[in-house]
């Protein structure tokens, strides 16, 4: 059902203070919290005495403090106090799970800990450049599967019916997609030729009149998604795109993390190469993108209860080609992961 040994958004960065913050990810409960030096600490939310979770203890400097008998458990999980006792019970102690700050999101390693690599951490190009803005994460709980939402990711068309108003555009219904495999997911591109740039973005655009889009559609395995949205006037774009002053490039980078098979905490971040200290196109752009990502969200969920109840087979479209690929690889690596590799 999901890949453990890899990186999953945990929350955003700001939202993870002195205080236990439950959550849940991939069908575990785990308490979050940070440390007198703020440094953030994960481990599971379940004191092993009578499981009660942590998160409804207290934390002593930088110990969860259990509730219900007072046990004590340091930021590695291992039980450092246990005033009910004459000594600690050596089997004391509840897992820790490795996090890493990054980008503005806390990230946490749902696998073997002997296996976490920070250097896995999706690399967001131009993040400290003075010239490009990234907006501060967001996020939305999905009450469908994460698959559904890397599927939608995949597929540049659907914003033709679901983005009516904002992401849509002509050329977004037909134009012919190209499919690229990397070794760690699949890109879905095109570029739509001299047409008018979408409604949300002709409010962004640094020239007049039609333009050359490209929409670059990617998934990383297993769960993270790419985004990049270039513009440029028509007859300028192509594979040889010239990114120069008046080219607009978004990025948007997704990240979906399984809280259990029904549900998905879905974190995003939009990085823009123009304005970078204009505050009112920063919040349009989070509040317009926001709206999109419920647009998303609502048509998924209704997917995701549809596709649980159906009662004959579902079709697949050409447009799902770069989705079921995705799917397969993903399922291998699942099975490999847990030994059960086909």
């Amino acid at each position: 059902m999901f890949l453990r040994n890899s990186w999953y958004v945990a929350a955003i960065s700001s939202e993870i203070e002195a205080q236990l913050r439950p959550v849940r990810i991939l069908g575990e409960n785990i308490v979050l919290y940070r440390t007198e030096s703020g440094e953030p600490v994960a481990l599971e939310d379940s004191c092993p005495h009578r499981r009660l979770p942590l998160s409804k203890g207290r934390l002593l400097h930088d110990s969860i403090e259990c509730g219900y008998h007072g046990l004590q458990f340091d930021r590695s999980g291992q039980c450092v106090a246990a005033p009910t006792q004459h000594r600690i019970p050596p089997t004391a102690r509840v897992r820790s799970y490795p996090v890493v700050d990054r980008w503005g999101l806390l990230w946490i390693w749902m696998g073997g800990a002997e296996l976490s690599d920070d250097s896995l951490i999706i690399d967001i190009a131009n993040f400290d450049n003075p010239d490009w803005r990234i907006t501060t994460g967001d996020a939305l709980t999905c009450d469908c599967n994460y698959q559904y939402l890397t599927d939608n990711l995949l597929d540049p068309s659907h914003v033709a019916w679901v983005h009516p108003t904002s992401f849509a555009a002509p050329g977004t219904e037909n134009t012919a997609v190209e499919i690229t495999e990397t070794d760690n997911g699949v890109i879905v591109h095109r570029w739509i030729r001299d047409r008018k740039p979408p409604s949300f973005y002709a409010r962004l655009v640094r020239f007049e009149g039609n333009c050359d889009r490209l929409q670059h559609y990617e998934a990383q395995f297993p769960c993270t998604a790419i985004n990049k949205s270039i513009f440029v006037p028509a007859g300028k774009g192509g594979p040889d795109v010239r990114i120069d002053e008046h080219a607009y490039v978004m990025f948007s980078y997704h990240f979906m993390t399984p809280i259990d098979p029904d549900r998905t905490r879905y974190h995003w971040l939009l990085h823009r190469n123009t304005d970078p200290d204009n505050e009112e196109v920063t919040s349009m752009i989070a509040s317009s993108v926001k709206s999109a990502f419920i647009e998303d969200r609502d048509v998924l969920e209704a997917v995701h209860t549809g596709m649980a109840n159906a009662t004959t087979r579902p079709i697949n479209l050409g447009l799902d080609t770069a989705a079921l690929h995705f799917r397969r690889k993903l399922e291998q690596m699942i099975g490999r992961e847990s030994g059960n590799a086909a």
